[in-house]
């Protein structure tokens, strides 16, 4: 019988109470780092995508940096964000290509691109795990990936003192989904039980990288960046899947912020897998730190169901402000528009100035948005 995520970090870590456990929570936090209504305050930032999944059952890596150049002109790429004016950036090192094995590290490159950044005066956001494992863990269902994935964390917090933003772990809900439930990437696997197995994982990899950060920097901001979803039903019967997929996409937040899922989402997770135990370790309380809800948004984000079961691309039925409004009323974090583009060049900056305007409404309305994000600077692979 394999073993599960839990064990392994009681395992390593001990029962609770262990180093960083006491950051648990927000209790005690200054709301540093909260918005104060002064443009200054805004985060208007850039990114570079930095995806590097494997495919044909992990024979091949796709390492979105190596195909767009990024090694090759990373100085190039920095010096854009700086003649853009922009001072943020979304910026992903390449954990499968640093983290060499249990305690070993390759720092070559990393320390070339974060020297410059720091020269710059740019502040990262500094993406940890974008969906990708280095080889040796395997893929999202090793259950020693949150302990291993922690050690990473709190290396490069150590290695970089100076960086104060990061996002653990991208999109969590959709790398489960992609890897585990749709087959495309990593394990490729088209299961429920793997969705959720690969979820809990990434969940608590977040959670204990948290931890680790908190430990060398306990004023650490945190921006959770999750895709903003919705599944529009076209039919005139409502359709029980649907309303369940809608669900769903709540799942990573809610394991992460220790909010408690309705019956029938928990009764899933407990049918594919998730134990008792683990449950109430994931409600135990939201990671340490600073918390902003990232928010990623692309016009695939909401797609029309037809009655015949069709699957269309919506492009704003809703819009990022009135899905992330809900998302808003579920978690009450700050808000950060973390990712959005187009492909197609010439409605680019129409779809920017409409993103922006779902930012300034939500804004208007009282609701704390901190940060936008045009993603990505370089190229984009799919």
């Amino acid at each position: 019988m394999s073993r599960g995520f839990l064990e392994v970090i009681k395992r390593e870590l001990g029962d609770g109470n262990y180093a960083g456990d006491e950051y648990g929570g927000a209790a005690g936090s200054s709301g540093e780092g909260l918005p104060t209504g002064k443009p200054s305050n805004f985060m208007f930032a850039t990114g570079i995508e930095c995806s590097y999944p494997t495919i044909e059952q992990g024979k091949v890596r796709r390492d979105e940096l190596e195909e767009c150049r990024h090694y090759e002109r990373w100085q190039e790429d920095l010096h854009l964000v700086k003649d853009l004016g922009l001072q943020y950036l979304r910026y992903g090192l390449p954990y499968y290509r640093i983290h060499q094995g249990p305690g070993k590290y390759d720092w070559e490159f990393a320390d070339q691109v974060m020297a410059e950044m720091k020269r710059l005066g740019i502040t990262p956001i500094l993406d940890l795990m974008h969906f990708g494992v280095p080889d040796w863990l395997g893929n999202y269902q090793n259950p020693e990936l949150p302990i291993h994935f922690a050690a990473y964390a709190e290396a490069v917090a150590r290695r970089y003192p100076w960086v104060r933003h990061y996002t653990p772990v991208n999109e969590i809900y959709v790398t489960a989904k992609a890897s585990a439930q749709d087959g495309l990437w990593n394990e490729q696997l088209k299961s429920e039980r793997g969705f959720v197995t690969a979820l809990k994982h990434g969940v608590a990899a977040n959670i204990l990288a948290c931890q680790a950060i908190a430990r060398v920097r306990s004023n650490t901001i945190i921006v959770q960046a999750e895709s903003a979803e919705y599944l529009h039903d076209a039919s005139p019967q409502p359709r029980p899947e649907i309303s369940m997929q809608n669900r769903l996409r709540f799942l990573a937040l809610d394991l992460n912020y220790a909010v408690a899922p309705d019956a029938d989402v928990l009764l899933y997770l407990m049918d594919n897998g998730l134990t008792r135990e683990e449950y109430e370790w994931f409600m135990a309380g939201e990671p340490p730190g600073h918390q902003i809800m990232g928010s990623d948004y692309y016009g695939h984000n909401e797609k029309i169901i037809t009655p015949d079961d069709q699957m269309l691309m919506a492009e704003d039925v809703f819009g990022w402000y009135q899905i992330v409004k809900g998302y808003y009323q579920r978690y009450q974090k700050p808000v950060f528009h973390t990712e959005t583009n187009v492909a197609d060049a010439e409605q680019a900056p129409t779809w920017l100035w409409k993103q922006w305007m779902n930012v300034l409404r939500l804004r208007q309305e009282g609701t704390p948005v901190v940060g936008f994000t045009w993603y990505s600077l370089t190229d984009q692979i799919d």
